[in-house]
């Protein structure tokens, strides 16, 4: 299977190019580190406004992103992350674009099927989960560290879906962006612990160590919830990029904060121009 995040000749950021193929007028991927304003140890596109960058180049950043999408800067929307699995449904664009003062409080899951918005999140080691009901023209994502994983936040995400949209599993396709891998994520007792309760293959995910800890591979649990949930294993798109193995590409929470005290964040998106979206 190709990588389904690639970045094309004219552009910084990586796409999901498969579905914006099939699906005109969506645009959907993932930063990488270069491109920006932003000075070390933010360097250049920091995407995150919570790290301790400059406000003002993190907002110059964003909005670079948002005219290589084709896209107005006040659809941009974010939410404040705080690792749980709370999604929401977002109805206008504009929520976190230049301040934190007016994120979408409390929250790691946004949905919408309208377009002029452009859904955004945030990242340096945690998965990115992107949904697209093509029936129902309907989009997320989902911010799933290993907290938001193992409250099953992909599971939260495909019953909104349906609650609002009728979008049903066995349609929904999914992709797993950038994060950090099974081979880089190690983990303790503590953690695995609450992994063993939060998929029926979740050893599949888990390597024990001789020490006593754990290598838990985050994409492959996330990729065992959705399967309980009714996705189909052939609409669940993983990328092979890894955020820690990929330092020079991405910001490494486990790999740099360690040594600058900080890292910048890349962001994952997805949204639907207004110009070509459905009426």
């Amino acid at each position: 299977m190709r990588e389904p995040f690639l970045q094309q000749t004219d552009r910084q950021e990586l796409h999901l190019q498969e579905w914006e193929e099939a699906n005109p007028g969506l645009v959907a991927g993932f930063t990488i580190r270069s491109g920006g304003v932003s000075t070390e140890p933010f360097g250049t596109m920091n995407m995150g406004l919570h790290v301790g960058d400059e406000p003002s180049a993190v907002v110059t950043n964003r909005r670079r992103l948002a005219k290589s999408l084709g896209m107005s800067f006040d659809a941009w929307t974010c939410a404040d992350q705080v690792h749980g699995n709370r999604v929401c449904e977002v109805t206008a664009g504009g929520a976190g674009r230049e301040s934190l003062e007016d994120v979408i409080p409390a929250t790691d899951g946004l949905f919408t099927r309208r377009a002029g918005i452009l859904l955004t999140s945030f990242y340096a080691d945690c998965v990115p989960l992107y949904f697209l009901d093509p029936d129902n023209r309907a989009i997320g994502l989902a911010h799933a560290g290993w907290k938001g994983t193992v409250s099953r936040i992909a599971e939260e995400m495909v019953v909104a879906l349906g609650k609002k949209y009728g979008t049903r599993p066995e349609r929904l396709l999914v992709a797993i962006g950038p994060s950090i891998c099974g081979r880089c994520y190690e983990v303790d007792e503590r953690v695995t612990s609450q992994v063993r309760t939060s998929a029926i293959h979740w050893s599949s995910a888990v390597v024990p160590l001789d020490t006593g800890r754990y290598l838990l591979d985050l994409p492959r649990l996330n990729q065992e919830i959705l399967k309980e949930c009714g996705v189909s294993p052939e609409h669940i798109r993983q990328t092979g990029w890894c955020t820690s193995c990929r330092s020079d590409l991405f910001f490494s929470h486990r790999k740099e904060a360690g040594r600058t005290g900080t890292t910048g964040r890349m962001a994952s998106f997805i949204g639907w121009r207004e110009e070509q979206s459905a009426t």
